[in-house]
């Protein structure tokens, strides 16, 4: 069988699949489970930097709050979701498994809360993902204001910790790849491309605002796909695909785009722990019967640098496609 261990924020990974961050991966058993299961680390289930606040005694309103979840989930779930218990996980899960942990923190903006990270650090974690998405709904921000908001949040944390820094962020920024560039540049060590945040829905019947599309579907692999495939061979730090990865297949398309490795969720939800197992047998079946004897011989293999044709992941229309070109 092939060797699927990679290496992804400078930490050594037996297999390329990340348990994303989730409410599976808030419990110990679950850890302790995942593990068994092949799983090659673990993001904890985030942290709401306005939770952060919250626990400090640091006054906070629904009007200073960006999530309009964020406000529902402080009131409902701070108890059993406390920071002191969100720090012993991290210890609990660093002394009953061998799995790399990487705890994960939802912000919003560059304020107290940063110093958080210190005591994420001192618990153990071996790295911290922040997961930060600002909705550009502001008609009076310019696009600048917002994305200098993502590079104050890396600086103000990376002056709090040593351990590797991932920032999972969206595809809304007026200059993607420019953006992600000069993000890599910062000190980070990794960028998930892409986070998965909260879709408003309307509910016809009772004329209520509900939550649509919880989980991601396969299909929604396409845009991580092309943004690793461009940017994998262009920025100063590894790339990591979220979003649609199902299965075997969906995780080697992005790992041969040039990431380092794969987060899965919602498929977890779905069809349980046991599909990651079934996703590295899925991995290993491929490289074994295309002749690979690590998974480090496929990484980037299919990038845009290394693709016959470059512009097949820049092409935005649907030519061949309309054309009846076959």
């Amino acid at each position: 069988m092939a060797n699927l261990s990679t290496k992804y924020l400078g930490l050594d990974l037996k297999s390329p699949i990340i348990a994303g961050s989730s409410g599976l991966t808030s419990s110990l058993k679950n850890i302790v489970e995942l593990e068994r299961q092949g799983v090659g680390a673990v993001v904890l289930k985030s942290i709401f930097e306005e939770q952060i606040k919250f626990e400090a005694h640091q006054s906070i309103s629904f009007q200073e709050s960006p999530y309009p979840e964020a406000w529902d989930y402080i009131h409902q779930y701070t108890q059993s979701h406390a920071i002191d218990r969100y720090l012993q996980l991290i210890s609990e899960a660093k002394k009953n498994t061998s799995l790399p942990i990487i705890a994960s923190i939802n912000c919003i903006t560059a304020s107290q809360w940063t110093s958080f990270a210190r005591q994420i650090e001192q618990a153990g974690a071996d790295a911290l993902e922040l997961n930060i998405f600002i909705l550009p709904s502001d008609p009076f921000r310019s696009g600048e204001e917002n994305e200098k908001l993502y590079f104050d949040i890396v600086k103000a944390v990376l002056k709090e910790v040593k351990i590797p820094v991932s920032i999972k962020l969206s595809w809304y920024f007026s200059s993607l790849a420019k953006t992600l560039l000069q993000l890599s540049w910062t000190g980070i060590q990794g960028m998930v491309l892409f986070n998965r945040f909260y879709s408003p829905e309307i509910d016809l019947d009772n004329l209520e605002v509900t939550s649509g599309h919880v989980f991601s579907q396969p299909g929604e692999i396409t845009l991580p796909l092309r943004w690793i495939a461009m940017l994998s061979d262009r920025v100063h730090c590894d790339l990591a695909g979220s979003t649609g990865v199902d299965g075997g297949e969906a995780a080697l398309k992005l790992l041969l785009a040039g990431a380092k490795a794969v987060q899965m969720a919602s498929v977890l939800y779905r069809y349980g722990f046991s599909r990651i197992a079934d996703t590295n047998q899925q991995i290993n079946s491929w490289l074994d019967k295309h002749g690979y004897e690590s998974l480090e011989e496929v990484i980037g293999k299919m990038s845009l640098k290394n693709v016959e044709n470059p512009a097949s992941y820049e092409r935005v229309q649907f030519m061949r496609h309309f054309a009846g070109i076959e």
